[in-house]
């Protein structure tokens, strides 16, 4: 493995969202001193938070998965997620509601999801189900260890045992296909299928191999963190300060100092900041930008679809909605041509509709709730431009408005008191290539080694994370991607890896971030409203 040569003692990170802080505490916990610098006024990038009228909304990711994972970042200093975060498991993990009224609840309980496929599709699909689910287990043991969670030097490295075994199980067939192996209720494949969006491919087109996105939300459980998802940056930062780390907010990086091939200095629009090496988390533009350089590739970046988010404080809710509603439109295939391929809007809209007032009523005031509408948009490559949505935004939030109302959630536009509408052109203003924040989309060319690495030829000591590079999109993976960051820094050392931990013994304490780990943050706004995402 590559990694970064001479003195590693002070590590500058540039972003305090997931990746960053992630990067930050596997190095603490290596021993390096590091600082951290935001932009922003706290914690979190397209984690963070909008707070209006006594309603709390998440921008960005709206659940957590693999919480091994993320309680690894804090077992890197000796800390404990437990101790600093109170996460609720779902059941189920979110509802899905079809075209024809039918809704289907999918647990991740292995009995539970079997007696609710056999009421929904019959007992022929419910045995499918348990027999996918082994294959998903099987898709996730012999990918996570060899292609997601490490740093490629070179794409020789996939050839490997485990490379023999994904094959064999079919990973490298196209997902819609493999799924329909197993069950054949069309419903039924779209709930196991759907997940390719987030990797910003159809499921027709996207190879089988991410259907270990579905093993995430369907096999190993969906959770909820107590005080919304944003807590979880928080808590990062407050384990990371503890643990040593300086936190600077409110500073904007405005270039790298080097000598030769090294950078020296981060510099600020407030100040210089002598480093041996530097984490850069920033979306890839901005990061190239910094760095002077990008990587020569053939083809330019293919960027995934965008998304709408209309975030909502209502004075009332609805019954059928659980804390995730997937409500399907009709249409399927047509609506990933229009997302990926003409840049049309969606004609019969897909729309993930989360309600965290179910699990916490905190995040709104008493007897309200709140309610975050997404719609997969067409990015702004193959779309409408930035421009063209500041007139298009008010026209597709009441055209959401009015099919949310048609399909059951009626009158809900005269109960909203506070709202925020997201679009393309607020990504865009948050330096998101493309107006989207899913970042580059895991085709086959930009996967694995072929995805743009974690290290840039002719910079000895950057190194690079977050959504953009290695591993991908999602909460999960960009943890991996500050862990890997490390790594390649600290030459390899991986803290131990905690056991699993269980559901229910979590604690809360996801107290705000120490003004003692704070200095220069500007007088304004705690945070822009414009400023969403995820991760």
């Amino acid at each position: 493995m590559r990694t970064v040569q001479g003195r590693t003692d002070h590590v500058v990170v540039v972003g305090a969202g997931l990746a960053g802080l992630s990067a930050a505490l596997h190095l603490l916990g290596a021993g390096r001193r590091v600082t951290v610098v935001e932009r922003d006024l706290h914690p979190g990038g397209r984690a963070g938070r909008i707070e209006r009228g006594g309603y709390h909304f998440d921008t960005g990711p709206t659940v957590i998965t693999m919480p091994d994972l993320l309680a690894d970042t804090f077992a890197a200093v000796g800390d404990s997620m437990e101790a600093r975060l109170e996460l609720v498991p779902l059941h189920p993990a979110y509802r899905a509601a079809f075209a024809d009224g039918s809704t289907l609840d999918v647990h991740t309980r292995p009995d539970a999801m079997e007696v609710e496929v056999e009421r929904f599709a019959g007992a022929r699909d419910a045995l499918g189900y348990r027999r996918l689910r082994r294959w998903l287990e099987n898709l996730y043991r012999a990918q996570m260890g060899r292609f997601i969670d490490t740093n490629f030097d070179s794409p020789l490295q996939l050839l490997a045992p485990d490379l023999a075994r994904l094959a064999a199980l079919g990973g490298f067939g196209r997902l819609d296909a493999r799924i329909g192996r197993f069950v054949r209720d069309e419903r039924l494949r779209r709930v196991f299928s759907f997940q390719s969006l987030y990797a910003g491919l159809s499921p027709s087109r996207a190879l089988a191999a991410y259907a270990v996105i579905a093993y995430m939300d369907t096999v190993a459980g969906v959770h909820f963190p107590k005080g919304g998802v944003h807590a979880v940056p928080r808590a990062m930062a407050n384990a990371a300060a503890d643990a040593g780390a300086t936190f600077h907010y409110g500073h904007a990086v405005t270039k790298l100092e080097r000598t030769g091939e090294r950078i020296t200095a981060v510099v600020t629009d407030r100040e210089r900041l002598p480093c041996d090496a530097v984490v850069l988390t920033p979306d890839l533009p901005v990061t190239y930008r910094l760095l002077g350089r990008r990587p020569q590739r053939l083809r330019a970046l293919r960027h995934s679809p965008s998304a709408v988010v209309l975030h909502a404080g209502t004075d009332r809710t609805w019954s059928g909605l659980a804390h995730h509603t997937i409500s399907f439109g009709a249409a399927w295939a047509n609506t990933f041509r229009e997302l990926t391929r003409t840049g049309r809007l969606m004609t019969d809209p897909s729309l993930l509709i989360t309600r965290p007032t179910t699990t916490d009523p905190s995040l709104a005031p008493p007897g309200r709730h709140v309610h975050y509408v997404l719609a997969p948009c067409p990015n702004t490559d193959i779309g409408p431009n930035t421009a063209m949505w500041q007139d298009l935004g008010p026209r597709y939030r009441q055209n959401l408005l009015t099919e949310l109302d048609r399909r059951g959630l009626n009158g809900i536009a005269a109960s909203i008191e506070q709202e925020c509408l997201v679009t393309p052109a607020d990504w865009a203003r948050q330096d998101h290539a493309a107006g989207t924040p899913f970042s580059v989309a895991h085709t086959f060319s930009q996967t694995g080694p072929f995805r743009p690495r974690n290290v840039v030829n002719g910079t000895e000591n950057a190194v690079l994370a977050g959504c953009g590079t290695t591993p991908g999109v999602g909460v999960p993976t960009v943890l991996i991607s500050g862990k890997l960051a490390a790594a390649r820094i600290v030459g390899g050392h991986r803290p131990a890896t905690r056991p699993p931990m269980r559901a229910n013994t979590a604690r809360s304490t996801a107290e705000p971030v120490p003004a003692a780990a704070v200095t220069g943050t500007p007088q304004g706004e705690v945070l822009r409203a414009s400023r969403s995402g995820t991760p």
